[in-house]
């Protein structure tokens, strides 16, 4: 009683001078401290296993719907359920909040960039700044990154510069590689070159990546090169590079650089990582895409070449062990190769399932035949 009239230290008198307390009374001091909003709910419900009392389904449901209160423990939630790909539950969550601050919109805003969700994010960093909020450099990292997914060039160096000048962040390494993969998605590899050569200090190895990415969409051999050469210094032992410039050598015919470097590559004990057979996929029906080849090489050859995929690999593990109607989740350190991405939309279409991968940048949702990403990431 004492506790829906709100006089909740009236019921803690009367609850402190109880001789015998069994479980009904501790869920009503639980419930008391959870709907006026105090944190004391938490605390005692573990004081309450201290002295031997077992919980009942009540009970945990109204501690539960105590810590939903704790913004903290709901960003950190949000980011989870965001992280995990489930960014249904992350917005569900987020919605049911009762109270939220720059973190919440954070962890939301960071979860729809990482989906390759570009209208929701810019759309949520707008709602931010009409309410007053303050950004911080995750924020701009989710923001730029939506805005290269959309195309959004001239706007994307707007809030570049915002963050900057009005915010007063100064930009790290992530904020950089957004804006050499605007430019890139753009196909404005020449500026990226121009704002690469600009930048107080070199691209990491995402940045780099990024650059030879977007040279092997566009064809560009001549950054692309450059690109290769500076990510090969960085990381010499690591094959994400090899494969980059092995496809756009291939792109552009020159199949003798293609040789020359799978012929490196083997050297280096780096084209062994790629041999990992993934004969389940074609057990479940897939029919390989030759096409989709770019080495010059006898079908027997391209066959096994797809077949030393690891993510393949990991998928056919999970549609193995992974229980009907529950997605798999792969997590990988590279970028998605183009025959990876075209296999894992089509096992997807033909099992009816949601297949999460998460590669060295960002998440893929494969459902229904289609990604999240579409067919340029």
């Amino acid at each position: 009683m004492y506790s829906k009239c709100k006089s909740i230290k009236s019921a803690e008198t009367v609850f402190k001078r109880m001789t015998q307390k069994n479980v009904v009374s501790w869920t009503a001091m639980l419930v008391g401290y959870g709907q006026n909003g105090f944190n004391e709910a938490a605390k005692i419900f573990f004081e309450r296993l201290r002295n031997g009392f077992e919980p009942d389904d009540f009970t945990l449901g109204t501690l539960v719907s105590g810590l939903i209160s704790f913004i903290t423990i709901c960003n950190a939630l949000v980011t989870f359920y965001g992280r995990c790909g489930s960014m249904e539950d992350s917005y569900q969550l987020f919605v049911e909040m009762n109270t939220r601050d720059e973190v919440s919109w954070t962890a939301l805003l960071t979860g729809y960039a990482q989906f390759g969700k570009a209208n929701e994010t810019i759309d949520l960093f707008e709602r931010m700044l009409a309410i007053g909020l303050k950004s911080d450099g995750v924020t701009f990292i989710g923001v730029l990154s939506a805005c290269g997914r959309a195309g959004l060039v001239e706007k994307g160096h707007q809030y570049f510069e915002s963050m900057i000048k009005e915010h007063g962040i100064i930009p790290i390494p992530d904020h950089y590689t957004c804006i050499i993969d605007l430019l890139g998605r753009a196909g404005r590899l020449e500026k990226a070159r121009n704002f690469i050569n600009k930048m107080p200090c070199h691209p990491d190895v995402v940045g780099w990546a990024t650059l030879l990415s977007s040279c092997r969409v566009h064809g560009d051999m001549k950054i692309g090169k450059w690109a290769a050469d500076s990510l090969v210094e960085l990381q010499p032992q690591k094959p994400a590079s090899y494969v980059l410039l092995s496809n756009l050598y291939a792109a552009k015919g020159k199949w003798n650089d293609v040789a020359l470097l799978r012929r490196g590559m083997r050297d280096k004990r780096i084209y062994a990582e790629l041999e990992k057979p993934n004969r389940k996929m074609i057990e479940e029906g897939y029919i390989p895409d030759m096409s989709s080849v770019l080495h010059d090489v006898e079908e027997s050859e391209k066959i096994k070449m797809f077949n030393h995929h690891s993510e393949k690999l990991a998928i056919a593990f999970g549609l193995i062990f992974v229980p009907p109607g529950l997605p798999i989740r792969v997590i990988k350190n590279l970028r998605v190769c183009g025959d990876c991405h075209n296999t894992n939309k089509f096992i997807s279409k033909i099992t009816q399932g949601e297949i999460l991968v998460r590669d060295a940048v960002r998440f893929h949702s494969f459902k229904d035949g289609t990604c999240s990403w579409g067919d340029f990431w």
